[in-house]
């Protein structure tokens, strides 16, 4: 049950981050158009890791990693502002490389399948 609880409440954080996000005015977030894959929190809320991706590749996803870092003061007042928790929890902003990974993937899979297809 406490699980379910924590879910719910990850979704929402994932939620008010993604308002948060477009209020950032660091170049190295708004050029590189973020997305958040996931947030995970730990069982007593002090820690908050959020996994972003940008479609401009991991380059790009890695800068608003820093740049998101660097405005971590705003974005966790913001997000205690607008979620009342028992504790404000630390932010941790990780680069997540999985959508890039699934388009090679998907590609390499499509380079099978046109090559089984000639045959």
């Amino acid at each position: 049950m406490a699980n379910f609880g924590l879910a719910r409440l990850a979704e929402d954080v994932k939620r008010e981050l993604t308002s948060i996000f477009r209020n950032v005015k660091d170049y190295r977030v708004k050029d590189a158009m973020v997305s958040i894959i996931r947030v995970e929190l730990t069982s007593d809320l002090s820690y908050a890791k959020v996994f972003i991706s940008s479609m401009s590749g991991i380059e790009e996803t890695k800068l608003a990693a820093e740049g998101l870092k660097n405005a971590k003061g705003f974005i966790r007042k913001e997000l205690n502002s607008r979620i009342q928790m028992r504790r404000s929890p630390e932010l941790i902003f990780i680069a997540d490389t999985s959508a890039e990974y699934s388009a090679r993937i998907n590609d390499k899979l499509n380079k099978i399948f046109e090559g089984n297809k000639a045959e």
